[in-house]
């Protein structure tokens, strides 16, 4: 229990007082017709699962992005399983029951649904090709009867799809993928697109061209630029799209290049390119668990090792005046043509996979141990192995010429990091060889690494206009999860400690995602109530939604989590679907009491792996 709960607890008079107080003072604002509401600002809120609608199948995407409409009480989830959207009827939230669906085909043969959105009874859906890096479409459907509007053609791959705050503009983030082996990669791009007349919509595209050409200069602000042989334009991948409270402002997660797209939404123009910066594990408050083997709860710091933010999920609020971004940092790592023997074989043609984990990176032996197994051919194409600065990682154990314990499974040895940065260069970009002794040579064959860098931050952070990080969560959500406060469950009755860093397909599985991006925040929502903004971020991997209060960006509190997987010990949770509860939340929807069919805010959830669609109310207090 929170603070701020106990200590009402202790003062029932206070509180029934105030109840009346605000009892008397919404029913004056509701006799005076010359006055809006007023919504009352709670003190506190909790989270209870009311309702749940299942797809009845496990591990396949079954329920990812929800979107509700207030006229039709009706909630719109994308089942990539079926490449469609699920629509259920909302008007007893308790009992969510299927009504239809809406299936991308009669728009674009062998296409399927990523994202839907909706507004004021219409729903907008963005659809990709069969080919992924073909151009993909955006459809228009009414929420009333489903049927389809209008449909125009976009970008390849359209992902995250919005609507701007007046409902005129609907904008799509355009990933532009690679295929699997590299060989296509279609140009990232933003959507905007004219929606007034539904019937007739007006396609602009916010590129990136006007990067390329621009590398060099990218990457020296801390930009991630590194698919092989890709420009600029090629290698922005928009992920999520968040727009200013007056509309003329859309923000894009570039994920994996670790940066912001800003975009000026009147001009179609993207106006600035803002780098994230990497989070230092080093410092205090930026502790983490590095180690999947060792089954110990193990949150230090580790001198060398940075996070890239890679955020996911973004949205935005407003606070005097000024807008302020939350993204939910998920982190993610190109992997492509990981499954083609030939890539492994060393045809680098074959894919890019910028995965390692740095107890291979670093053997004394080099990199030729892991030939044919999962060694990157364009990882053997820089060196022959690679080093550890020993002025930087001596704390481990790393000396000249030997990484030594910092190798070992307890110490960084499982964490996976990209080795595509971190190693020492010149003034060209180009490695700065050593030998196997640790001497700077220019006929040695080793990378020299003085940074680590590791997917994701394992926090969500608040950023301002121009991407400057006005707060973070740091180790927060780790520490949170090893605590004593934390407990699972509907009935909150589980230790959180015991399935510390749990993946979310496994059971009994305690610390086995700390080598990657742990608890892995991926899904947020934003939501108001009365003067207070809360922040609602899904935790895809050990499950559950964290609330924090956000009203001030420089100081969130958090205020709740819950977590509704009920089976943490079946090997196979796959076997006891109708019971195990939620697991892997991947979107999620606020809906205030005013559009709430119940009158009660609730958070709609997505759960890709459980295949279920959880409604929970906000049950507040004042």
């Amino acid at each position: 229990m929170s603070p701020a709960l106990s200590g009402l607890s202790r003062q029932p008079v206070r509180l029934f007082a105030v109840s009346l107080l605000l009892t008397a003072m919404l029913a004056a604002c509701d006799n005076d017709d010359s006055d809006p509401v007023v919504e009352a600002t709670p003190a506190s809120l909790t989270l209870e699962k009311i309702g749940a609608y299942s797809a009845g199948v496990f591990g396949v995407s079954a329920a990812e992005i929800p979107a509700f409409d207030a006229a039709s009480k009706r909630l719109f989830v994308v089942n990539a399983l079926a490449g469609a959207v699920d629509v259920l009827d909302m008007s007893d939230p308790t009992n969510p029951v299927k009504l239809g669906v809406l299936d991308a085909t009669t728009v674009l043969a062998g296409a399927e649904i990523n994202s839907v959105a909706v507004f004021n009874g219409i729903v907008a859906v963005a659809i990709q090709a069969p080919v992924k890096t073909d151009p993909g479409r955006m459809a228009l459907y009414r929420a009333s009867d489903l049927g389809l509007i209008s449909s125009v053609t976009i970008g390849a791959l359209p992902d995250m799809i919005t609507f701007t705050p007046d409902g005129k503009t609907v904008l799509v983030a355009n990933e532009g993928e690679p295929s699997d082996d590299y060989q296509i990669d279609p140009e990232g791009s933003i959507s905007i697109i004219d929606v007034s007349n539904p019937s007739a919509p007006v396609v602009r595209t916010a590129g990136f061209g006007a990067y390329t050409g621009q590398e060099a200069a990218l990457r020296s602000l801390g930009i991630r630029l590194y698919g092989p042989g890709a420009s600029a334009s090629q290698d922005f991948e928009p992920e999520y799209i968040a727009v200013s409270a007056d509309g003329a402002t859309a923000w894009v997660t570039l994920q994996e290049n670790n940066a912001l797209a800003k975009v000026d939404i009147a001009t179609a123009t993207v106006t600035d390119i803002l780098p994230l910066g990497y989070k230092d594990h080093g410092a205090v408050g930026n502790e983490l668990d590095t180690s999947d083997d060792d089954q110990v709860i193990k949150i230090q710091n580790w001198a060398g090792v940075r996070g890239m933010y890679l955020p996911d999920s973004m949205a935005s609020y407003s606070v005097g005046g000024k807008t302020y971004l939350v993204t939910a940092n998920e982190g993610d790592a190109r992997a492509w043509g990981e499954d083609n023997d030939a890539y492994w074989a060393g045809d680098a043609s074959k894919g890019f996979v910028e995965e390692f984990r740095v107890k291979h990176l670093v053997h004394t032996d080099g990199f030729d141990r892991r030939a044919g197994d999962d060694l990157p051919p364009q990882l053997r194409a820089l060196a022959a192995g690679a080093l550890l600065n020993p002025s930087i990682f001596g704390y481990c154990g790393a000396v000249d010429g030997d990484p030594e314990d910092c190798r070992d499974d307890d110490q960084l040895g499982r964490l996976n990091i990209s080795w595509t940065m971190g190693y020492r260069v010149d003034n060209n970009g180009a490695p700065v060889m050593f030998n196997t002794s640790g001497v700077e040579d220019a006929a040695g064959d080793r990378l020299m690494y003085d940074n680590l860098y590791s997917y994701g931050a394992r926090s969500f952070s608040i950023w301002d206009e121009d991407g400057a990080l006005v707060w973070d969560s740091g180790a927060e959500i780790e520490k949170f999860l090893a605590s004593d406060d934390c407990m699972l469950g509907s009935g909150r009755a589980i230790a959180c400690k015991d399935y510390f860093n749990s993946g979310h397909d496994e059971g009994d599985a305690m610390d086995s995602r700390s080598d990657a991006k742990g608890p892995e925040p991926e899904g947020l929502a934003v939501g108001t109530i009365g003067a207070k903004t809360f922040a609602f971020i899904g935790l895809e991997r050990m499950g559950g939604v964290l609330v924090y209060d956000i009203t001030d960006p420089t100081a969130p509190v958090r205020v709740d989590y819950l977590n509704t997987r009920e089976d943490w010990s079946t090997e196979d949770p796959s076997t006891v679907l109708d019971t195990v509860g939620d697991l892997g939340p991947e979107g999620l929807v606020f809906i205030p009491a005013k559009d709430s069919p119940n009158g009660k805010p609730l958070l709609v959830v997505g759960n890709e792996v459980s295949g279920t669609t959880a409604v929970l109310q906000l049950n507040l207090t004042y």
